[in-house]
């Protein structure tokens, strides 16, 4: 499961899992700063906005070649590129630092910071491991813009692919598909796939043509399958599967050059 639903939102899941900790930190640290005294509510926000900052970071530092054309995209968050480690460091030395500058907190937020973060990792983990056997590349059928049959197994062949969900419809999905089509340009050793979701031929043809698009292996899936199947049903969404067809990581969200760049790694270090 990718994301979850929220009435008419769809949440990344992972974004859920984060938030969810913050929560349960934010309940620990009251309880415990209570019975001393002292709130720690501000102090865990700083700590939370401190991390996301730091990981932010990190990330821009690890690919700043895909910033440094227009800096201002480094502002840009839309593109979900964040640094875990960078944040976990952030978060832990922002910590201590205040550890040591408000010793009455000590207690009570160690206990809360701690609640939170394994919090965080347990429940990451526990997805990670349950959905492992469910990784692998779907069998649905599509159809090529020329009403030509196929499968995604009978596009991969024994080569990474990369699965785009998307609409004509979606803002985030026309800002990143001069990205991926560039990507699928430059990467002839990895599978490009941009599997429409809802819509007819007619539409995504005008919807190329219109924005003078030229991607190969673009299939439509009407009844937006491919979505269930994921456990997605935010647009966009892209799937990473290595070359024995098992997913190794995945999007939600616009992509930039920055988050393409590292999600492309997956194929490179699994």
């Amino acid at each position: 499961m990718l994301s979850v639903n929220l009435g008419p939102l769809a949440v990344p899941l992972a974004q859920l899992l984060l938030l969810g900790a913050f929560v349960i930190a934010l309940i620990v640290g009251a309880i415990t700063g209570r019975k001393e005294g002292v709130p720690v509510a501000g102090t865990l926000s700083d700590i939370f906005l401190g991390s996301l900052v730091a990981a932010r970071i990190g990330f821009v530092i690890q690919y700043f070649e895909h910033y440094q054309d227009n800096l201002w995209s480094i502002i840009d968050i839309r593109d979900g590129g964040f640094h875990i480690i960078a944040g976990l460091a952030g978060a832990l030395a922002l910590t201590a630092w205040k550890l040591w500058r408000h010793p009455r907190m000590r207690r009570s937020l160690s206990i809360a910071a701690a609640s939170g973060l394994l919090t965080w990792g347990s429940v990451s983990l526990l997805v990670t491991l349950a959905e492992t056997s469910s990784r692998g590349l779907p069998d649905n059928r599509f159809n090529l813009l020329d009403g030509t049959e196929v499968t995604l197994s009978d596009l991969a062949g024994n080569k990474p692919m990369v699965v785009n969900l998307w609409a004509s419809w979606c803002p985030p999905c026309i800002r990143e598909m001069p990205v991926l089509e560039k990507a699928q340009q430059d990467n002839p050793g990895v599978v490009f796939v941009f599997v429409n979701q809802g819509e007819q031929p007619e539409t995504i043809n005008q919807f190329m043509s219109q924005h003078s698009l030229s991607m190969q292996n673009v299939l439509t899936d009407t009844g937006a399958s491919l979505g269930r199947a994921t456990g997605s049903q935010a647009l966009p969404t892209t799937l990473f599967y290595n070359a024995s067809g098992q997913q190794v990581n995945a999007h939600m969200g616009e992509l930039s050059r920055a988050s393409l760049a590292h999600n492309l790694e997956s194929f490179n270090t699994d």
